[in-house]
């Protein structure tokens, strides 16, 4: 490699990792390096701008924390998240939607028909579904892993007066499918804007709400993990996500009911609004 030129870096630089093992992560990173190159060459990169790139990413880098990820943030507001949720989709399976900046792994389990509310304020709202595959037989072994903003429209990691776990919890459903939850309706809220995506943010002029929504994995053996969004019809941004979330499929109508049965058995009020939220998983490719 003495001699280095500009018509033979970026084939080099591909040769250079033509030893890794694993042929998709090969495949991978060759192609990152192929576009990487090709932006640069295409846009004339300076090393001004070079610099001020990788300060970004320092600066994405010193605001992350384990419990709130700007390199995700920067996914969703570029729509790389979404691309990829589009891309992972299967005819007949709820549509996916973006993971978000505040998933956590390992919230509490919780049994079936659980109440979230606790000393949280808001309208409450019954959540009700059922897992199955593609052609509605019933997943039993099924999980939901569940989160929401609180009704001030934040995270329990944007809010220290929120105790950990605020308003998220993993379940197993029924061996029918079936599943039950009792929590709040979710709030519209700004996507972080006090980091480098902020700073994106602003010097595009762009809008950085994002329309209410509950978050939802779901999980079962030998099919497909969904990560998923459920969105509230009535909300003022659901044609504007900051993070391209929004699928038609996905907005629900939250309506309002009033059976005393239901209620006194999970502990709602006379009256509460409730959506239906059938999930569909496809089987492994």
């Amino acid at each position: 490699m003495k001699n280095i030129t500009r018509n033979n870096l970026t084939d080099t630089v591909k040769s250079s990792f033509s030893n890794i093992e694993d042929e998709r992560l090969r495949h991978l990173v060759n192609r990152l390096s192929h576009h990487l190159h090709a932006f640069a060459s295409e846009t004339q990169l300076t090393h001004e701008e070079w610099r001020e790139g990788i300060a970004f990413l320092h600066r994405a880098a010193d605001i992350s924390s384990p419990s709130r990820s700007e390199f995700t943030l920067l996914s969703d507001v570029l729509g790389l998240s979404s691309l990829v949720d589009l891309m992972a989709a299967r005819p007949g399976a709820t549509e996916g939607s973006v993971l978000g900046p505040f998933h956590t792994r390992g919230s509490p389990w919780m049994d079936n028909g659980s109440n979230l509310i606790r000393n949280n304020p808001g309208d409450p709202v019954l959540i009700r579904g059922r897992v199955t595959d593609i052609h509605g037989q019933a997943l039993p072994e099924a999980t939901i892993d569940f989160w929401q903003n609180a009704d001030n429209g934040m995270y329990w990691q944007m809010d220290d007066t929120q105790p950990q776990d605020n308003l998220r919890c993993q379940m197993k459903v029924l061996p029918d499918g079936h599943f039950e939850l009792v929590t709040i309706r979710p709030r519209p809220y700004l996507v972080p804007t006090d980091g480098p995506v902020g700073e994106l943010l602003r010097v595009s002029h762009r809008d950085a709400w994002r329309p209410a929504h509950y978050h939802v994995i779901v999980e079962a053996p030998g099919y497909r993990s969904l990560i998923t969004e459920v969105f509230d019809s009535s909300d003022p941004w659901v044609d504007k996500d900051a993070v391209f979330g929004v699928r038609a499929s996905l907005v629900c109508d939250f309506k309002s009911e009033s059976d005393s049965h239901t209620a006194a058995r999970l502990g709602l009020p006379a009256q509460y609004f409730a959506i239906d939220l059938p999930i569909r998983l496809a089987r492994e490719d």
